[in-house]
């Protein structure tokens, strides 16, 4: 019997430590982040309600979704953000239920959907247990800093654009804290594996 895990937190707290700790485990790792570039490849449905939304200066020469330029758009615009999420969200769910529905097929113990947006984009119905990393805003703000050139502000803007930890939290079978170094998430994350496994 297949379990899907959804994993989810905050930027930067560790969230891709802890999908990397589980794939070297044996888990299968679904990112939506890569869902959601394969939803965006030219020509497919999403692709032209996008375009039709947010025109064609959102492309890049050779026709595919420039990213940054549509992040520019919907960063700071809480209405141009929701349109995106109204077209993007259901068709990434499509493909990542496909996804899963094969991996069951296959006979795949542990899957894990990792997702910035699990809670927000109401995809925890395609997992049993939903995950959550958390970490303390100093943490967070040291370790952009370090990864990304990120300075305060930038690091504060993205924080306060997504739903607090304490409201991830509340929807969680399973909190990991992730202030300590690499060891310490190692070693919580092959405890959850074990109880998996049992």
């Amino acid at each position: 019997m297949t379990k899907v895990i959804g994993l989810t937190g905050g930027i930067g707290s560790g969230k891709s430590t802890v999908s990397q700790c589980l794939a070297e485990l044996g888990a299968v790792i679904i990112d939506a982040d890569k869902v959601g570039h394969e939803a965006f490849k030219p020509d497919t449905e999403a692709w032209h309600e996008v375009v039709a939304t947010f025109g064609r200066q959102i492309l890049t020469p050779t026709g595919e979704v420039d990213r940054k330029k549509l992040g520019e758009i919907v960063f700071n615009n809480p209405e141009a953000l929701l349109r995106l999420n109204q077209i993007m969200h259901p068709k990434m769910r499509d493909m990542m239920k496909s996804q899963i529905e094969d991996y069951r097929r296959q006979g795949v113990d542990v899957v894990v959907l990792e997702a910035a947006v699990l809670i927000e984009a109401n995809w925890t119905s395609l997992v049993d247990e939903v995950w959550v990393t958390v970490a303390s805003e100093a943490t967070v703000l040291e370790r952009l800093k370090k990864q990304r050139g990120l300075d305060e502000g930038q690091t504060l803007a993205r924080i306060r654009s997504q739903i607090s930890s304490e409201e991830r939290a509340k929807q969680a079978d399973v909190v990991i804290n992730n202030d300590g170094d690499l060891d310490e998430v190692k070693t919580k994350v092959r405890e959850l594996w074990a109880r998996l496994q049992a």
